[in-house]
């Protein structure tokens, strides 16, 4: 542990079998370490952790000055009890994190590995593998370390992985070893090597490899195709042997893996400060104290030293203010008491556990329910503002499936009728014995067609048969299996296989095939391969008759401009179809032929082999071959694959982002797939304004793509408000909502311009980069995708801003391509320049680092291991429960930690400052007001309980409305509730019921008298006033705080209460006195008190006194500006109390909007959109007709290596990067400036906003309601059900005053005979913006029949 840290490699030298000469180097072993804390460095470790909370030193300095006989009137015992309480719960809690880490990690070290030692393979754990050990891998293993790939079972010294830990692809990657290593394939052999190699040393690049082989006298270039990573999963290969390079910590895996941070939450850092700010002001009356005990014992108390000398250390009144100073810092600490910490830490432990209990989050079909694995950071789930989601797996459960299907102009696929029966899935198994179960499809029109003998049909289900560079395994008759290098590819070949078309088997020059029952075998005369700039493959084959054919797949944005011009009445159709697939979020491809003439190929070979041999530009001669023969094609159709999102996606990001959360996708995965998915999931949609497309490859290139995305906001924001200057002047104040925070603050920034001087600045050219309030403001929804490549650019130091204020401002951000680090990188880059409480979320193990950047780290327990489920801090089974997560348990742990922290700081001001003003009447003695042990009792058992039970119960919506009202989340995020206003508000609260606590019984006890005549003013009977009227204004305070009664509350409140008078009335008692009377000073006190009318008199007077200010107030404030909780809370109670709950919950009008095949939550326009996503990779075409990868002949692969010379393997190294932009829809609509004409379906405790726009609803009391409202039936699932209600008096009209956009406010004056004051009147269009903030899901949302409604609506909401 304690070894010298070696210095930093330059080269890395790695010999092979030789352990000795390898272990020169210190290199790192394969022990891998993810946990914090071993059993040396715990308690020092966690200790230094725990006291950088200010709180924590803060008591442990009073620990110290207790310590201390001549300042202290209370025992150490108070404090370091509840400290090393506090100490000890976080350390065991830590402790049991890191336990889960430890075991983590030996589960991974001790995994076996057979290991090449002395000329034999012995078994070894993991953690003994060292660099230069030669390992044997086989078939579904795990690569233990970063290897280099020596030989391999398969032909050539191939072998097949999966990268899913690296970077969440599932789909297969071919590795090659070097030439000159792939015959040692013999464990004998393999113990005589003897090779060198010299690399780059440990970095985390995962796409990249440079080093050289020296091995007898020669040597070989390896690159990153040689190379096997550490977390790749072997496939589809018996065995493969290599040698050990990177080890442990120095592995690619582990270097993109973030260290364990030790995360604190937004109000941990507040109440650090604050703390600081109260020992400062602790400090203060200290001085002012120790001041007046100065001036007091030199004016008045050296009067008395003849009969109350000082105490015998204290020889003057310096002296003696210095002794009072500390005494009094002692007496008045209880402002922050530890008692604090010990119930902020039993609040989050109860909130963990309600997320672990939440029914509503458990997954049954994989028996998972969520987990909170930390406790710190319940109420950071609450201020979420950004959340950076992986795609596969996490969005998607990377499973495709055929859809849909264009034949012809027929479209396929399209059987779900919402309001109709479900179909039945088709049996194919009497139809073909050869289909696959476990297919699904349900348009039966499909099948008939197929069986009839349609020949476009069948035409259509031969090209995808033929058209793929998909292997065929068939471990019995009838039983295939197919290894395809991208599910897309498999989902379509799986498609032919069942209709009819089965795809068998295949040799470099041949393809075998079942049709209807009856073999063919195709001759392949050439695979024309796909790659990111062709965006399509073809196949040149000819059938057993002598007919050569081309068939060709791809993006229908290439395929369809290269068509025979006959074709256009097709395409025209065929193009509508394609559009509708890719509104539905499906990855589509389109499908055509060409038949040639044996002229034209022979001719086409030709200038293809000479293309082939160039030497130089081989990659542009060959894309010129391809695109002269891909011309004149004749349209078959198209398909439509659906990768699955995971169950309530779309919904899940529709309503997060009403809650003015944004969503970036960060995916290793490519630009077509990645886009897809976010129009699957309705990020992204075709309403928007602008999606921005960055690929540039250089530093000036990103800039001037990303300045130009600005650009192109700024004029938009010029041609929707520009001209209107008037309406630029009133935005700002149009944009507040009635909680006092700015729409235009929302991630849609919909609502005008940015002021009137925002108005200004959008008049000149931006400048690079504009300022980030400014980028915020414009209106409009965009959306942002970047490749990796240009990431890496946009993260550098002088470009951070330029790309933080671009994607900032984008509704929807898509990264592509990206490693693990840049992941962790742009999470790090959001934290650092928008001060945004960050959320990450992935499942798999590439996903780590940003877990671990991330405020908040979320994994979801999926299929690719629990790597991201262990370092992140709260889990769960599917993506959809972050819904849940957010918008219920992180608003509400939020909402509660606020209301605990201001109630409980105002009660210890209330309590402690007594204690100041006492001490102006005591000769700022240190006496203390209260009995010691009211002192010791009043934060442990008087008011603990009743503020612990608003912490952990206390909610001011239920959980429904939570999730239907997504605007009530937006507090949080802008931390309203708890910051240093409200704390001062607190405070302000709690000095002035200190001082009418104080004076109040001060005033009224001088000159009152007992009924025998005897004076009341003493000191026992004085503070049992004080203390009883204490404890019962802070118990009706609590009482007026909580917004949510339980059986808890009531018990604890006046329980506590009744506990107060219980415990005083026994330590006041005789008994008591008689055995212990040194300790018990105020025997009969509370007895002799409390039987006088007057003191009850003064308690009644006093809480009156405290309390109704509050009432006043907090009435006002909800009468003049109530938050949106107060709106949502009344508008339920009334119509509880008014009206029979009527239509559905919003949850089930997304759910009936969010299937894939059954609607749309977008309206779409007259936009076109590429379908277009083939997750497949550049080189399987030469792969298979080099055969490398088939187990041939000698003399066959003799006699094809004759025709075929060039190395696949030459096209992977030289792979481009460089992906052409799909198609970008044309310019949308900017989305409506007051309420879109549809309107999501509410619920029923909604339905004051649930109706047709059109549609007034009044409700006044004493009116009778209709028992069945009328109802205006909605003519699409997206279209809100009107609700109405009618009256049996029409209601007079009132002039309601004139709101801004969100605002509520009452209504001046009565509004009717016998009605109530102060009744509530706003616009609908108010409403529906304030609560759900419509205007920023107008294009969202989908079309409706319902007419709209202008900005200046006169339609009211009347509730009383």
């Amino acid at each position: 542990m304690f070894r010298k840290k070696p210095p930093p490699e330059e080269e890395r030298r790695v010999r092979a079998n030789d352990r000795e000469y390898n272990e020169k180097f210190q290199y790192a072993s394969n022990c891998i370490m993810t946990s914090k804390y071993n059993i040396i460095t715990f308690l020092p470790v966690n200790l230094f952790e725990q006291f950088q909370e200010v709180a924590n030193t803060y008591f442990l300095f009073l620990l110290i000055l207790q310590l201390i006989p001549q300042i202290s009137s209370l025992s150490w015992f108070t404090t370091i009890v509840p400290l090393a309480l506090v100490l000890s719960i976080t350390a065991v809690k830590d402790a049991t994190d890191d336990y889960f880490r430890h075991k983590s990690d030996n589960q991974v070290n001790n995994r076996q590995s057979q290991v090449l030692i002395r000329g034999s393979l012995q078994k070894e754990k993991w953690m003994n593998v060292r660099v230069g050990d030669i390992i044997k891998l086989e078939n579904n293993q795990f690569v233990a370390a970063d290897l280099l790939l020596l030989s391999s079972s398969e032909p050539h010294g191939l072998c097949y992985i999966e990268t899913a830990e690296l970077d969440g692809e599932t789909n297969l990657k071919v590795r090659q070893s070097v030439s000159v290593t792939s015959a040692l394939g013999d464990p004998n052999n393999l113990a005589l090597f003897n090779g060198e190699v010299v690399c780059e040393p440990p970095n985390n690049k995962l796409d990249r490899f440079c080093g050289t082989l020296y091995w007898r006298e020669r040597k070989y270039n390896l690159t990153n195709q040689n190379m096997l990573l550490r977390g790749c999963v072997l496939r589809n290969t018996e065995t493969c042997y290599g040698l050990v390079i990177f080890a442990g910590p120095d592995t690619k895996l582990m270097q993109n893996s973030g260290r364990t941070k030790f995360k604190r939450t937004s109000i941990d850092r507040l109440m650090n400060t604050l703390v600081l700010w109260i020992f400062g002001f602790l400090v203060c009356m200290g001085v002012i104290l120790a001041v007046g005990n100065a001036v007091w014992e030199r004016e008045v108390g050296s009067l008395f030293q003849i009969y109350l000398p000082w105490d015998p250390p204290v020889d003057n009144f310096v002296f003696s203010a210095f002794l009072s100073f500390w005494s009094y810092v002692i007496i008045l600490n209880t402002v922050v008491p530890i008692s604090l910490y010990v119930s902020v830490e039993v609040i989050r432990l109860g909130h963990s556990y309600f997320i672990n209990w939440d029914q509503k989050m458990f997954c049954s079909q994989c028996n998972t329910a969520a987990e909170a694995r930390t406790t710190t950071l319940n109420e950071e789930l609450g201020q979420v503002e950004y959340i950076f989601s992986d795609k596969t797996g996490t969005l998607t459960q990377n499973i495709m499936t055929f859809n849909k299907c264009s034949i012809n102009g027929q479209t396929y696929g399209e059987v779900t009728e919402p309001l109709g029966p479900q179909p039945k899935k088709l049996d194919f198994a009497p139809f073909n014995r050869l289909a696959d179960p476990n297919f699904s499809f349900y348009d039966e029109t499909l099948l008939e067609s197929v069986k009839v003998g349609d020949s476009h049909t069948h035409e259509f289900f031969r090209l995808l048969s033929l058209c793929h560079t998909v292997m065929s395994e068939e471990k019995s008759e009838g039983e295939l299996v197919y290894k395809a290098q991208s599910p897309d590819e498999g989902a379509l070949v799986t498609a032919a296989r069942n209709f009819g078309f089965v795809f068998r088997s295949r040799t470099p020059g041949t393809i075998t095939t079942t049709e209807m029952g009856r073999p063919v075998t195709y001759t392949l005369l050439a695979i024309l391969d796909f790659n990111n700039i062709r965006k399509r493959m073809s196949v040149i084959v000819r059938n057993p008759e002598g007919r050569i054919r081309l068939y060709c797949k791809g993006a229908d944005i290439v395929l369809l401009e290269r068509l025979h011009p006959c074709n256009q009445k097709l395409m025209n159709v065929t193009s509508d179809h394609l559009h509708d697939y890719a509104a539905d979020g499906l990855r589509t491809l389109a499908l055509a032929y060409r038949d040639l003439s044996e002229d034209e190929w022979e001719a086409w070979s030709e200038s293809h082999r000479c293309a082939d041999k160039a030497t130089d530009c081989r990659e542009d001669r060959l894309a010129a071959t391809y695109e002269q023969i891909e011309q004149d094609m004749m349209l078959l159709g198209a398909t439509a694959i659906e990768d699955k999102l995971q169950e309530g996606v779309p919904e899940t990001i529709a309503v997060l982002s009403l809650a003015n959360i944004k969503i970036w996708v960060l995916t290793g995965d490519k630009q077509e797939t990645a886009v897809n998915i976010g129009y699957s999931c309705k990020m992204l949609t075709d309403d928007m304004t602008e999606v921005f497309i960055i690929s540039g490859h250089t530093v000036q290139s990103v800039r001037q793509e990303l300045r130009r995305a600005r650009e192109r906001m700024i004029e938009h924001s010029r041609t929707r408000d520009g001209v209107k200057e008037e309406r630029m002047e009133g935005w700002g104040e149009a944009c507040y909502m009635g909680n006092g925070f700015k729409e235009g603050q929302g991630s849609d920034g919909i609502g005008g311009g940015g002021g009137a001087g925002g108005e200004k600045q959008l008049q000149c050219s931006p400048p690079p980069p504009p300022p980030s309030h400014l980028m915020d403001n414009i209106p409009g929804e965009f959306a942002l995708v970047i490749n990796g490549h240009s990431l890496a650019h946009a993260l550098e130091a002088d470009m951070e801003m330029e790309f933080v204020s671009t994607a900032c401002t984008c509704k929807a951000v898509i990264c592509c391509r990206v490693t693990p680090l840049q992941k962790a990188q742009v999470v790090e880059l959001i934290k650092k320049h928008k001060k945004a409480v960050t959320l990450a979320i992935g499942d798999g193990a590439n996903d780590v680092s940003m877990i671990k950047s991330a405020h908040i780290g979320v994994g979801i327990s999926g299929q690719e291991g629990i790597q991201a489920v262990l370092a992140s801090d709260y889990s769960f089974s599917q993506f959809r429960f972050l819904q849940r997560l957010l918008l219920v348990h992180g608003r509400w742990s939020y909402l509660r930690m606020c209301r605990f922290l201001c109630y409980f700081f105002y009660k210890n001001f209330a309590f402690t400052m007594v204690h100041f003003w006492f001490g102006f009447f005591c000769g700022f003695s240190a006496q203390t007001v209260y009995d010691q042990y009211f002192i010791t009792l009043y934060n442990i058992v008087y008011t603990s309980l009743p503020v612990l039970a608003m912490g952990i119960f206390d909610q001011d919506v239920p959980d429904q409305r939570s999730l239907e009202y997504p605007k009530l989340y937006e507090p949080g995020q802008l931390n309203l509730l708890f910051n240093k206003k409200e704390f001062f508000i607190c405070i302000a609260q709690g000095i002035y019921t200190s001082v009418v606590l104080f004076f109040v019984p001060y005033a009224i006890m001088c000159g009152a008298t007992q009924s025998t005549g005897v004076p009341l003013a003493d000191y026992q009977t004085f503070a049992v006033t004080t203390a009883t009227a204490l404890v019962i204004v802070v118990s009706v305070q609590i009482a007026l705080d909580t917004g949510f009664w339980t059986v808890f509350n009531h018990v604890f409140v006046w329980g506590s209460l009744g506990s107060y008078f219980t415990i005083m009335l026994a330590l006041h008692s005789q008994t008591l006195f008689r055995i212990f009377p040194n300790q018990f000073h105020f025997v009969g006190s509370a007895q002799s008190t409390l039987l006088q009318p007057v003191v009850w008199l003064t308690i009644a007077l006093a809480t009156a006194i405290c309390i109704v200010p509050v009432l006043a107030i907090r009435f006002l404030k909800l009468d003049l500006k109530p938050q949106l909780s107060d709106t949502v809370r009344h508008t339920q109670l009334v119509l509880q109390k008014k009206r029979k709950p009527l239509g559905c919950s919003v949850g089930a009008a997304w759910r009936g909007t969010g299937s894939m095949s059954e609607g749309r939550l977008g309206a779409r326009g007259g936009s076109r959109r590429s379908g277009y996503a083939f997750a497949h990779q550049e080189g399987f075409g030469e792969l298979i007709t080099s055969g490398k990868n088939m187990r041939l002949s000698s003399l066959a692969l003799a006699t094809f290596a004759s025709r075929h010379s060039s190395s696949w393997i030459d096209t992977l190294r030289r792979k481009k990067h460089t992906h052409t932009p799909p198609s970008t829809s044309e310019e949308g609509s900017p989305a409506p400036s007051c309420v879109s004409g549809s309107v999501p379906t509410l619920s029923n405790s909604s339905s004051v906003l649930g109706g047709s726009q059109d549609t007034t609803i009044e409700e006044e009391t004493g009116t009778t309601l209709a028992q069945d409202p009328q109802t205006v039936p909605a003519s699409s699932s997206q279209t809100a059900p009107t609700l109405a209600t009618h009256s049996e008096a029409e209601q007079p009209q009132d002039s309601p005053q004139t709101l801004s956009a969100g605002v509520l406010t009452s209504k001046s004056g009565r509004c009717h005979e016998g009605d109530s004051s102060g009744g509530w009147m706003f616009t609908l269009g108010t409403m529906q913006e304030a609560l759900f903030g419509w205007r920023s899901i107008a294009a969202r949302t989908g079309p409706s029949n319902s007419p709209g409604v202008a900005c200046d609506a006169k339609e009211t909401i009347h509730i009383e």
